[in-house]
Parts: structure tokens; sequence; C-alpha cells
């Protein structure tokens, strides 16, 4: 959980899957990050197992608590 809390890009792409638009799957939002320069694919899939691990993340899409995390971060963005 610390390395969630530390790492901004792992932040972000969690932020990134809460706001993509439900037709797009977790690879069109690595995509995404990559064409956006946030990280490249391999950093990216690295990042999705890491969300995967801390329950963030399943195979169906986030989580209850991922999706609660998601909300913590986008209103740390806002402030």
């Amino acid at each position: 959980m610390e390395e969630f809390n530390t790492n901004m890009e792992l932040r972000v792409l969690l932020l990134a899957i809460y706001k993509a638009p439900s037709e797009d799957s977790l690879k069109d939002v690595l995509k995404t990050m990559e064409n956006s320069n946030v990280f490249d694919l391999k950093t990216g899939k690295k990042y999705l197992k890491k969300l995967k691990e801390l329950d963030f993340l399943n195979d169906n899409g986030l989580t209850f608590i991922g999706t609660q995390k998601a909300k913590e971060v986008e209103l740390e963005f806002k402030l």
C-alpha cells in the first residue's frame, strides 16, 4: 500500500481506469497513458499487476475498494 501512496503514476493509472469510458479496455487505457507519455506499455502492465495485487482491480475491472481509492485520488487532484 505504501507504494501506491508514493507512486504518482500508479495513482494516475487508477484514476484513468476509473474515468475511462465503459467501452474502453484496460489495454486501451494503457495505450492512452503511453501516448500521453506518462509511462511505457511495459511499465503500465507492471502497474496493472500491482493494482491487482492491492485488490483495486480484478478481471472485471475496478473492485469496490479500487473505486473508492480512485475517488480519493480524484479528490486529491481537485484540491
